[in-house]
């Protein structure tokens, strides 16, 4: 089972460059419970970058580049499917 209705969808975020900058989702229920990734800008993000964490439905982001700049999508994965959010805007000034 996965539902469609996001708990929490993320929410626009405006910080400084330099500034953290946390984003939040709180998946839908499911059966298994889903798993959280993001897309930003339409493209999955590698856990790889040491500036990210994405810890249980939130997305942080250390210190802000301008490149961070974008719209980011929450996505839950289970064994049904997956549900993109609504998307958020970060935006860097």
């Amino acid at each position: 089972v996965l539902r469609d209705d996001f708990r929490q969808p993320p929410a626009d975020v405006v910080v400084a460059v330099g500034e953290p900058a946390v984003l939040e989702c709180v998946p839908p229920r499911g059966h298994p419970e889903p798993s959280v990734s993001w897309k930003k800008n339409g493209v999955r993000l590698s856990d790889k970058d040491e500036r990210l964490t994405i810890r249980g439905g939130k997305l942080m982001v250390a210190s802000t580049h301008k490149s961070d700049a974008g719209v980011y999508v929450c996505v839950a994965t289970n064994v049904v499917g997956e549900r993109d959010s609504e998307p958020a805007e970060l935006v860097v000034f």
